[in-house]
């Protein structure tokens, strides 16, 4: 039976509960275990090459599948100060990457100030965008022309190519408002062959599923979006939910978990195992923590250093030293083609 999460939620699951404790008392989980068997365990950095920055869990939308419980609600958004540390660290490593997030990392105060300086940088700039807060109200309508400014790569969520399974996951009227905004991104040149403008979609499942061969799902949206509504972009990113936070409390409640689980485990991919994006992100949350991966800072697992957990005192030797938290999660990271914020990995 597959087991769960560590301090995942609250949930009351304590057949599995208890099988993770004498899992624990072993030594290893069945995760753990499954890295050994095809030596990968302990796993360990590989570099320091992508920033990936949650500015803040303050977002427009609530979204069933939302690891980070984002919405309109949450206060947590990063300061200008915490902004200035990541970019201070930044400079002792080789990152060439960063990768901004949220919530909706567009409702930060400071998120074109901080922007802007890391295209002063030179660095490649993310942003993972859910389309309808750039129609959400007058003062994001600029973002398109925003973004091409400093050539920042935009991720945009877009679940389906209909809005029935769209609104399904992420509210009434939300695949209206995606459409439209995708269309300001293209006539800004977004998407567009040519002109060095980056725009990608991100697909996750709306079930206890996973996802379909990302390449074939591109396909699918690129013939659907084009013919239906005029729209280009350059690639789509097929992600895999994992089981953690509101989408671990979904799996509960439907009353899917135990499958899904079982589906994650039934599909370790060791080839995946191997490309997990952890091994060259780290991972910074809104108040300066580093974690692993964001999935990690969700569960509150902070990085294993000594010392270095929080940017005031960032150590490059201690990130690139530390041996990597991996728990029953990870399996959605390993599974099939793997999953990464960035998609398949193998």
């Amino acid at each position: 039976m597959a087991t769960k999460s560590l301090q995942a939620t609250g949930h009351e699951l304590s057949e599995i509960d208890k099988q993770l404790a004498l899992l624990h008392d072993a030594g290893l989980t069945p995760f753990q275990t499954k890295l050994k068997e095809t030596n990968l365990f302990p796993l360990t950095p590989t570099g320091l090459e992508i920033f990936q920055i949650n500015v803040g869990k303050m977002c427009n939308q609530v979204c069933d599948h939302c690891h980070v419980d984002a919405g309109p609600d949450r206060k947590e958004i990063m300061t200008k100060e915490t902004m200035q540390q990541c970019l201070d660290a930044i400079d002792l490593t080789d990152c060439h990457t960063v990768d901004l997030t949220g919530g909706a990392p567009e409702m930060n105060p400071e998120f074109r100030w901080f922007v802007e300086q890391l295209s002063a940088k030179g660095k490649k700039v993310l942003v993972r965008c859910n389309l309808t807060i750039i129609v959400a109200n007058k003062k994001y309508h600029d973002l398109p022309e925003f973004f091409k400014k400093h050539k920042v790569e935009v991720v945009s969520s877009l679940p389906y190519f209909n809005s029935a399974k769209t609104d399904a996951q992420r509210g009434e009227g939300v695949f209206e408002k995606s459409i439209r905004a995708l269309k300001m991104l293209n006539e800004v040149g977004y998407g567009i062959e040519g002109s060095g403008l980056t725009l990608n979609l991100v697909y996750n499942p709306s079930g206890a599923f996973l996802p379909p061969d990302q390449a074939a799902l591109k396909t699918q949206f690129e013939t659907k979006l084009k013919e239906g509504y005029d729209i280009v972009f350059n690639d789509l990113f097929a992600i895999t939910n994992l089981p953690v936070s509101r989408y671990l409390s979904y799996l509960v409640a439907s009353g899917n978990y135990e499958k899904y689980m079982d589906k994650l485990v039934n599909a370790y991919n060791p080839v995946a195992a191997a490309s997990v994006m952890c091994r060259n992100t780290v991972s910074v949350s809104w108040d300066g923590y580093l974690f692993d991966c964001d999935f990690n800072q969700m569960l509150d697992l902070k990085v294993a250093t000594k010392k270095g957990q929080h940017l005031s005192e960032f150590s490059t030797e201690e990130l690139l030293n530390r041996k990597i938290i991996v728990n029953q999660h990870c399996y959605g990271c390993t599974a099939g083609a793997g999953s990464s914020c960035g998609g398949s990995v193998a």
